[in-house]
């Protein structure tokens, strides 16, 4: 069972920034992150898998950077010029490809942003 711990969450004013972290207990050739907002589904906000490779939300793109530390197991999300509509609960996911969802998911770190 793959076990993964996210951190970094918190409330932030618009136009800061904010980075996560996403532990995994062991290494993956994918790893990304999802958010849902209230009343909203699950949606993809990036993912990236063991070559480098990287799948952006359009909403996010040239404002999410994610990245991958393979000796540390660890995924992060660093967001910049956050918008009021990025508040929601981010959720670490592992496993599954570039394009697709794995099987494990984190706990969810909230993220408010706020105006």
């Amino acid at each position: 069972q793959v076990q993964l711990v996210e951190s970094g969450g918190g409330l932030v004013q618009v136009g800061e920034s904010l980075r996560l972290s996403c532990a995994a207990s062991t290494r993956l050739a994918a790893m990304g992150w999802y958010r849902q907002a209230p009343g909203k589904q699950r949606e993809l906000v990036a993912r990236i898998i063991s070559t480098g490779a990287t799948n952006y939300a359009a909403s996010v793109k040239g404002r999410f950077t994610i990245s991958k530390d393979n000796a540390k197991n660890t995924v992060y999300l660093q967001m910049s010029s956050l918008k009021p509509e990025d508040t929601a609960v981010y959720y670490c996911n592992a496993a599954g490809s570039l394009y697709s969802a794995g099987n494990y998911w984190g706990q969810g770190t909230q993220v408010t942003v706020s105006s």
